[in-house]
């Protein structure tokens, strides 16, 4: 039975780039895997999908025939793959590949926040063990609250698609060593985020110091890896990340014998 990786993250993340990376670096380590697109809107990727989503259902097709506009259609379009799920899942395990990496809609929110994209999600996975990367772009998370925002949305990601995750601290070769110490500092230690989060001139908090702390604090429960899809950096530490949620840790297993070994 295959391990389910779901790339998951707001638009500009880095979520393709990261998963072409990663399915390079599971083969490089001679463990069998596929990359399956879930984006039908999708124009250009930087991999050849072995499963795609698009000669199910295309988001530019939909807009043609619809008149709807890009959210609309791939609204529309995501809920159309409900109709198409059982041969996708059909395609994807066909397969029999030790690891599937799903790659999702880059509009996150109308896929994670919709009732079809977790429906979607658990019919293709079904009892199969899974593992969810959420990505939290570091340039972005630099300013306190936005990492505050960023940890709040991977919290209600986990909420809505019910499977483990792991962050993955993108873009880390555009920082030097401190600034991403004190993004790292900043998820670790809770009362930093907040104190940070208390300077910003223009912060607006429901919350005063100390319960932000505390909030901050159930958030950080998820493993954060810092990585970056350029240099490659991190990847190691990603996916003993990913083996701890669906093998308990053990390195190079899968339930499946590979055939490549």
């Amino acid at each position: 039975m295959p391990y389910f990786i779901v790339v998951l993250g707001t638009a500009g993340s880095g979520k393709t780039s990261l998963t072409s990376v990663l399915q390079t670096y599971l083969e490089d380590h001679q463990l069998d895997s596929i990359i399956v697109n879930l984006d039908p809107a999708v124009e250009e990727l930087p991999y050849e999908p072995h499963v795609d989503v698009r000669d199910y259902v295309d988001t530019r097709e939909v807009m043609r025939k619809t008149g709807l506009g890009p959210n609309g259609a791939l609204i529309a379009s995501i809920d159309m793959l409900l109709m198409n799920i059982e041969d996708l899942k059909e395609e994807v395990w066909s397969y029999k590949s030790n690891y599937v990496i799903i790659d999702t809609p880059g509009q996150m929110e109308l896929f994670a926040f919709r009732q079809t994209g977790p429906l979607v999600l658990k019919a293709l996975i079904g009892d199969a063990k899974s593992a969810g990367v959420f990505l939290i772009d570091s340039s972005y998370a630099q300013q306190a609250s936005n990492l505050l925002s960023a940890l709040l949305l991977v919290a209600s990601t986990y909420v809505r698609l019910k499977i483990p995750l792991v962050n993955a601290l993108t873009k880390t070769d555009l920082l030097d060593d401190t600034q991403l110490q004190r993004i790292i500092d900043m998820i670790e230690n809770p009362d930093v985020l907040a104190a940070e989060i208390s300077m910003e001139k223009d912060a607006v908090l429901m919350w005063d110091q100390e319960e932000v702390s505390s909030i901050v604090e159930k958030l950080a429960v998820f493993e954060t890896i810092p990585v970056s899809n350029v240099t490659g950096e991190g990847f190691d530490d990603l996916y003993a990340a990913i083996q701890r949620i669906v093998a308990g840790g053990e390195d190079y297993y899968t339930e499946e014998p590979n055939p490549m070994l």
